[in-house]
Parts: C-alpha cells; sequence; structure tokens
C-alpha cells in the first residue's frame, strides 16, 4: 500500500509539471549531470526545481525595477527544497550561551584610517574555491581557511590545508552533522597540525579512522581570537589588519541558496541563529552600498564563482559579526 501511495504520488507531481519548464528542466539536468534512480524521485526534484526557478524568475523581475541589491539563479542545488539544503548543508553549531574560548580581539586604529577596499585573494592569502558536498562540513573549510591566510602571512606561501582532517579527527565536532570553527582552531592546536589537502584530500562523508600524519602538517594553531560579538567596526578592523576571518551567517534562506550576484541582503535574516561558517575575505563599497566579500565552500558554480557579496553596515544583516574569529600562528 505504502508503495503504490509513493508511485501515485510521483505520477501525480509529474502531472502537474508545468510543460512551459521542459527545455530548462532538461538544460537543468544536462548542465549540472542530474540523474534521478527512480521517476518518483525525478517528479520530486522537477517540483523543487519548478519552485526555484519561479521564485528566482520573480526576485529578479524586482531586482530590475530596485527592490533588490542583488540577483539569485540556477546553480546545482536548485532541485532541493529550501529545508533539505538547510540540513545538508548548514552545519555550523552555533550556540550563544557558549563561553568564548580565544583571546579578545582589541585594536586601537581608527576606522577612518583603514583602508576602503581589502581583497585578500590579490595578496594570496586565499585558496581556491572548494566545494563541502552533501556534507555540513562548513564549519570545517572557514576554518582551514582563515588557518591558511593565517599561515601565508606568517611564512610567505600558501599552504591548502585539509578538511577532512577536521571532518574525521576533531571529535567536539561533529563531521558531516555540523561543529564551530574555535573548536576547530583548538583542536588543530592541540594536535599539533593539520595535514595538507593533498595528503588527506577532501571525500564529503566522515571517514571511518583518523588517519592523520605529523610528516604531512601543513600549518599549525597556538591559539585564537575572537572579535566582540555584533561589531562591525571590529570585523573590518580585523579584516583590514589581520586578513581572511572565520565567520558565522545565517544562511537558510532560498535568496542566499541561489544567490547570483551583487551585495547579498536579506530582510528576514537573522543576526542570532546562525547556521554556515563562510569566510571573509575582504570588503569594499559598490554603488553607495558597504559589502563585505565573502568565500563559501559551494563550489564555482553557486554565487560569484563561488564567492558572495553581503551588506556591510547593515546592522549585522545575516548576523555576520556575530561569530567571528581567527587562529594565531
Amino acid at each position: 500500500m505504502k508503495s503504490a501511495l509513493i508511485v501515485f504520488v510521483g505520477l501525480l507531481a509529474l502531472s502537474l509539471a508545468d510543460p512551459n519548464l521542459d527545455a530548462e528542466w532538461e538544460d537543468f539536468k544536462q548542465r549540472y549531470g542530474k540523474t534521478y534512480a527512480t521517476d518518483n524521485e525525478e517528479s520530486q526534484r522537477r517540483a523543487a526545481f519548478e519552485a526555484n526557478f519561479n521564485a528566482i524568475e520573480a526576485h529578479n523581475l524586482e531586482a530590475t525595477n530596485g527592490q533588490h541589491t542583488f540577483t539569485v539563479g540556477l546553480n546545482k542545488y536548485m532541485d532541493q527544497a529550501e529545508d533539505e539544503i538547510n540540513t545538508v548543508m548548514n552545519g555550523l553549531k552555533f550556540d550563544s550561551s557558549l563561553p568564548k574560548t580565544g583571546m579578545k580581539f582589541h585594536s586601537d586604529v581608527d576606522l577612518a584610517d583603514l583602508p576602503t577596499k581589502v581583497d585578500w585573494r590579490k595578496e594570496g592569502y586565499v585558496s581556491h574555491i572548494k566545494d563541502q558536498k552533501a556534507c555540513g562540513s562548513c564549519w570545517a573549510f572557514s576554518a582551514t581557511g582563515s588557518l591558511e591566510g593565517q599561515h601565508f602571512k606568517s611564512e610567505g606561501k600558501l599552504v591548502s590545508l585539509s578538511e577532512q582532517q577536521l571532518v574525521d579527527c576533531d571529535k567536539v565536532d561533529l563531521g558531516c552533522f555540523g561543529g564551530l570553527m574555535d573548536h576547530a582552531f583548538d583542536y588543530i592546536k592541540q594536535n599539533k597540525g593539520d595535514d595538507t589537502e593533498s595528503s588527506y584530500p577532501y571525500q564529503g562523508i566522515e571517514g571511518p579512522k583518523c588517519l592523520f600524519k605529523a610528516k604531512d602538517v601543513g600549518a599549525t594553531v597556538s591559539g585564537h581570537v575572537d572579535i566582540p560579538t555584533g561589531s562591525e567596526a571590529d570585523l573590518m578592523k580585523a579584516v583590514a589588519n589581520v586578513g581572511p576571518i572565520s565567520v558565522g551567517i545565517d544562511a537558510s534562506h532560498m535568496s542566499f541558496h541561489s544567490y547570483k550576484d551583487g551585495i547579498y541582503f536579506e530582510e528576514e535574516c537573522s543576526s542570532e541563529l546562525l547556521d554556515h561558517g563562510v569566510l571573509v575575505v575582504g570588503y569594499g563599497t559598490e554603488d553607495g552600498n558597504d559589502y563585505w566579500l565573502v568565500k563559501n565552500s559551494w563550489g564555482t558554480t553557486w554565487g560569484m564563482d563561488g564567492y558572495i557579496k553581503m551588506a556591510r553596515n547593515k546592522d549585522n544583516n545575516c548576523g555576520i559579526a556575530t561569530s567571528a574569529s581567527y587562529p594565531s600562528v
């Protein structure tokens, strides 16, 4: 009876598919190499795709009319519902009640003395865009990103570091089921290093055992620094003077999942309920709007080749300054 019901639901969804989107659906599947095990699965994915496609069209029409400062578009996630993406991809385990474990950031630098634009990619601090795949390991990518920057600053050499080691070996965090960047910094300090990505490559699943090898360490951590909660001014000082900074954000909205370009501002974003770890690699101003330049870990087909510009000085939109930190090396 249950299997018959599933088949019926699948056939119903297929019959309700919009024929005007047949070409777009076929192009989407071909572009992103999508295949589905059953007709029922495909019909469910088609329904999610159509809902997202229509939402994208509506948003971009509003953007054309000046209602938004960013546009959205199709990417490989657009055959998934919002809740599904959040469950699988957004693995930051942020709890505002937990005590900070790092040193407190302090800077006497005046904001007026900071550069108006910073992009650490141009200075060699930032590795290639990575893809966490269907694993809630964003926290690991954010942590390695800031450590890669600080290691480069200290040693003059950019070394891509292993997220898989953090997923497999950091037992305070939960691998593909989430974690926190500060915990990752603590683990790397206690472990006396994180291996290189080439020696311990990413798999997108939690391995059966820890495969850390001391001889393959690419960078070490002596501690970490926490930036005052909610202070975009302090985050700006840190980004300008320290380098790329790990941050948590609210990335639970389809507008983020389908982001394409422009300066992302989401009115419904929370500054307290954070679910995704990313890396701030710079900041600037565009058409009079301030932004943070942010590296994501969802591959190059998402956003601006893997990056997003997020609203800056907009009341800590999406909580970008709520949980920010970086490692000391």
